[in-house]
């Protein structure tokens, strides 16, 4: 499943019956709140649901996929997402 900014917003709309440019600002802001986090190379830990970690990948050696010749595929952050045990056991447990 995927799911837009505009998507969020219209379903904050119809749960908390605010406006839809309140909730509009309100999703913008949830996900400036997660960047602005993760750009101090904090994690976020959402209760009962996960926590987003920033990673450091190494410096390694890599293929072009198109030409074939070798390379250096430079050192990199990264984000990854580690789900909490509430929500691995309702995945589990078929309840969705």
């Amino acid at each position: 499943m995927s799911i837009t900014k505009v998507e969020l917003a219209t379903l904050v709309y119809e749960h908390m019956h605010i406006d839809k440019k309140q909730a509009a600002e309100l999703v913008d802001l949830f996900f400036e709140e997660i960047k602005e986090g993760l750009l101090k190379d904090d994690d976020l830990q959402i209760s009962g649901f996960g926590k987003l970690e920033i990673k450091q990948k190494r410096a390694r050696r890599g293929r072009n996929p198109h030409t074939g010749t070798d390379m250096t595929i430079d050192a990199r952050k990264i984000v990854s997402f580690k789900h909490s045990m509430v929500l691995k056991e309702r995945l589990n447990s078929g309840k969705g």
